[in-house]
């Protein structure tokens, strides 16, 4: 079997189980008394997360994608989502805190991999939305100035 068909054999797998999570995590925000407009948007967050950036290069399982919370809403998220704002930065950021809390409520994640989380998405929120500022900024021309290199 090639790299690619590997590749896809495993995005399918993860997929297939992602459907049974993001079903799992809506009853489990609807028990939380939720607007059914914010489950929607919760669960629209994480299916983007799990479906779209964990599986882009190297496919992993949701379990296993706390640690990224940093690549993804400080790099990836900014430049692949064409509707990214600060507010939907920091939607995304409370929708992954409550997902992971999820998992590790489910025993699916260790509570160190959700306090990191919280603490990353603390720490480094400023400086995510001021790299989205400066993606945004139509007079930065060179990506170092946006990035950082």
């Amino acid at each position: 079997m090639d790299t690619y068909e590997q590749y896809e054999k495993e995005c399918k797998a993860i997929r297939q189980e992602n459907v049974r999570l993001l079903e799992e995590f809506a009853v489990w925000l609807q028990a939380k008394s939720l607007a059914t407009s914010t489950v929607e948007k919760h669960v629209g967050n994480i299916d983007f997360f799990v479906n779209e950036f964990l599986l882009y290069e190297d496919p992993q399982p949701a379990a296993e994608g706390a640690p990224d919370i940093g690549m993804f809403l400080g790099y990836w998220f900014i430049r692949k989502a064409m509707w990214a704002s600060q507010a939907s930065i920091r939607s995304n950021a409370a929708s992954l805190k409550k997902f992971y809390r999820f998992m590790f409520e489910q025993g699916r994640v260790a509570e160190g991999e959700l306090d990191l989380l919280k603490a990353t998405i603390k720490d480094e929120m400023p400086d995510w939305l001021e790299t989205l500022s400066r993606y945004d900024d139509p007079s930065i021309e060179d990506p170092g100035e946006v990035w950082g290199y």
